[in-house]
This record gives C-alpha cells, structure tokens and sequence, in this order.
C-alpha cells in the first residue's frame, strides 16, 4: 500500500507578507527632486545690466554682447524648462525679451556712434579745407585807382546815367560877387547830367570841388547873376539837366584843376583834370 506523503500548507496564524513586522512603520516614497533654471537667471541678470549699459553713449558694443549671451541663455534656459529639466518658464522668457532689447539698442547706439564721427570727421575736414583755401588764396589786392577824366569827356555809370564836364571858361563876375577875391582867375565849367536809368535820381546833391594845381580849394562865386546855378530837384528817366559853376583860382594853380562831382549820393564821384585856361 503507496505511502502518501503530507505536504505543510501555509500558516494561518503567520502575518500577511506585505505587511510590516510590528513595531516598524512603512517607509515614504522619496520626495521628487526640484531641477533649478540657472539659464534663465542669468539669461535675466544679463538682460537687465545690458539693457542699463544700451542707454550709456559709446558703451553700446558692451550692451550687445550682454544682449546676445541674454538670449542664448534665456532659449536654451526655457527650452530646459518645456522638457522638465528646470523650472520657472517665465524668467528665461523676461530674459530673452530683454536680451533683443539690449541688441536693439546696441545696434541703434552703433548707428548713431557712426553718424557723430561721420559728422565730426567731415566737420574737421571742412575747417581743414578752409585753412587751404584761406593759404592758397592770393591776398586781396588795392584797389585800382580810377583814372581821372579830361575836361570834356564824360563819365559813364552801369545804370546807364552819365555826367559831363565841359572845358573851363574864363568869366566876368558880377559887380556884387562873393566868393571872388582879387587878383585870382575867375572860370566857370558847365556840367550836364543825363539820367539814362530806368529810375528817378535826386540830382540836388550834385554839387563840383574844384582845387587847384598847388591843392587849394577854389572857392564858388555868386554874383547873383549867372555865376554858379546849383543843380535842384529831381531827374525823370531819359532827361537832362545842365547848370553852371564859377570857381575863383588863383593864378600860380591855374595850370590844373581837378573836379570832382556826382549825379546824386548814390553814384560815385568822378574826377576830372585839365588846365583852368
């Protein structure tokens, strides 16, 4: 007869295996490790330092070269962050949006360093310019001394009005003179002013200077008669006017006279030379 063999089954008295020993409590599940986002501060530090430093002049290169480590830092530092290797999205975000603001305005500070060494260079080279031109020019010369007009001829103006001295002639004063002293020569020169501009001119001012040989002043004779007749009021465009003047000389100057006379105070004197007789 087969021996049948008894096989133990589990205790029903023994603790569940799951279940801790008495006395001994269940340990905790280990606590999720916090990644930290170093990228995205230092993508916002270097931002905002390069953003300062764009608003300080000629420290624009030093702001571009925050801006662009500002913003590789805060891509690489919020691409971290969309995988779960770090944390805090927000601050690499600030730091990247910081960053192309500081390249903005390095490159903006480039520009405008630029045109002020353009403009200074071009300021230097315009003085520089003048200095040549200042040495190259010639110094100004004396003005060419008008030549003097014979008795007779006439004097031309641009504006088209001409004034004409007509050779000295020997005159009889009156027997009530002024101006005449005895023994001196008594001439008379006749001078006619044509208005050949297209405006009017006061002719009252046109008034001769006589001096003689030895620069004596020939002083005007009035006799009340026909002696010296001044130029008066004024002279229409295409008109003419002729008065007289009688001068007293005295005989040793007599060999030259000069005169000088004008149609009115906006033309020139002219000069003109010749013997009283």
């Amino acid at each position: 007869m087969a021996r049948l063999e008894h096989t133990p089954g589990p205790d029903p008295w023994a603790p569940p295996a799951d279940v801790p020993a008495p006395g001994f409590p269940a340990p905790f599940p280990p606590a999720p490790q916090q990644a930290s986002n170093g990228l995205g501060i230092a993508s916002l530090v270097t931002g905002i330092v390069g953003v300062v430093l764009g608003f300080i002049p000629f420290l624009f290169w030093l702001s571009g070269v925050l801006g662009l480590l500002a913003l590789i830092f805060g891509l690489v530092g919020h691409s971290r962050a969309r995988k779960g290797l770090a944390t805090n999205k927000a601050m690499p975000l600030v730091g990247t949006v910081l960053g192309g603001l500081t390249v903005v305005l390095a490159i903006i500070g480039l520009i405008l360093t630029v045109v002020f060494v353009k403009h200074a260079a071009d300021k230097v080279k315009e003085k520089e310019a003048d200095r040549e031109r200042t040495i190259a020019s010639p110094a100004p010369s004396e003005p060419v001394a008008e030549k003097p007009l014979r008795f007779g001829e006439t004097r031309k103006y641009a504006d088209g009005v001409t004034v004409t001295v007509a050779k000295p002639v020997p005159y009889q004063p009156g027997s009530v003179a002024v101006g005449h002293e005895e023994g001196n020569l008594a001439i008379q020169v006749k001078v006619t002013i044509v208005n050949g501009s297209k405006k009017t001119i006061d002719i009252t001012s046109a008034l001769p200077t006589v001096r003689d040989a030895n620069g004596a002043s020939a002083g005007n004779i009035f006799d009340g008669d026909s002696a010296t007749k001044p130029f008066s009021g004024k002279l229409l465009p295409g008109k003419k006017a002729v008065s007289q003047f009688a001068h007293s000389v005295s005989p040793d100057g007599a060999k030259e006279l000069q005169l000088e006379v004008g149609p009115d105070n906006e033309h020139e004197d002219g000069i003109w030379i010749g013997a009283a007789r």
